[in-house]
């Protein structure tokens, strides 16, 4: 293989990072492609030039795990599923030693603008009667050793050229080998709807705010509203009455429609196999009664 096929193989491959078990996108390139797929995704991350506000966000694009999945399986891209490297003791030595001096450093600046304020109200009680202005001299000359600056209130430098969350090796190789399989019934649910739903050619979002698993969109959420509220469930589970009236009452508040997604038990082959089968989907609607 020559360079230019191994260039073209390393620009194809989708770099996921985490902060835990959370998968994120950091790379422009990345989510323009990944969003040429389908998968959405949250932007969390704040704005270098407006970091006070949270109506618009920036980079990273926090992904569902559903979304992550669906990249490793369907993208045409290689998808490069890692954790940051932990393997440089020395760059951690360096980031903890350059985090100290940090420390060191806003503390004698802390200081000194303690001092500051106390010498501005020695000066203004200097004409007083009373014995505060010695209270306040008194503080002023022991302050060198009883000032505390405490590092929870340190200002820390947040380099968001490169994610790097952890330097613990083996942090780093237990999310390596938990993720993304689905690790549990639920997400293996979760994941099988997410699938089909995208594989009909719809858009999907978290619907956390909504009581649901999905939000589920017609095209692409910049140019069209959801039309339904995705509910995921195995086949064989039991849903008390008063959760549907309560899950269909809210659609209808929310103008959408409530999906019960329920993927159909995997079909025995008798050769050790078995097939996925597809997903049962069904609509509730509220309407008042006549």
């Amino acid at each position: 293989m020559d360079a230019g096929e191994d260039q073209s193989t390393g620009d194809d491959v989708i770099d996921i990072s985490f902060c835990g078990s959370t998968p994120l996108l950091w790379k422009v390139s990345d989510i323009k492609r990944c969003r040429g797929t389908g998968v959405v995704g949250a932007l969390v991350g704040s704005l270098a030039r407006q970091p006070r506000q949270n109506v618009r966000m920036g980079r990273p694009l926090e992904l569902m795990q559903e979304e992550a999945l669906m990249l490793k399986e369907t993208t045409s891209a290689a998808t490069s599923l890692h954790t940051q490297d932990c393997k440089d003791e020395e760059a951690a030595r360096q980031f903890e030693a350059v985090l100290e001096s940090s420390y060191k450093e806003q503390c004698t600046l802390a200081l000194e603008d303690k001092k500051r304020v106390l010498r501005r109200i020695m000066q203004e009680k200097e004409n007083d009667t009373d014995a505060s202005g010695n209270a306040v001299r008194d503080r002023l000359n022991a302050l060198d050793q009883a000032f505390s600056f405490p590092r929870s209130a340190m200002a820390i430098q947040l380099c968001t050229a490169r994610a790097g969350f952890s330097h613990c090796p083996d942090e780093s190789g237990f999310l390596y080998a938990d993720w993304p399989m689905p690790r549990d019934e639920r997400s293996a649910i979760r994941f099988r709807v997410y699938r089909d739903l995208r594989s009909k050619g719809y858009y999907l979002t978290s619907a956390g705010k909504f009581g649901g698993d999905f939000l589920v969109y017609p095209g692409d959420p910049l140019r069209f509203h959801a039309h339904y509220i995705a509910l995921c469930m195995s086949m064989d589970k039991l849903f008390p009455l008063c959760d549907v009236l309560a899950i269909a009452r809210l659609g209808s508040n929310v103008k959408k429609t409530v999906l019960l997604c329920s993927p159909q038990k995997p079909r025995e082959t008798g050769m050790e196999e078995s097939i996925e089968e597809g997903v049962v989907y069904s609509s509730l609607q509220w309407s008042s009664i006549v």
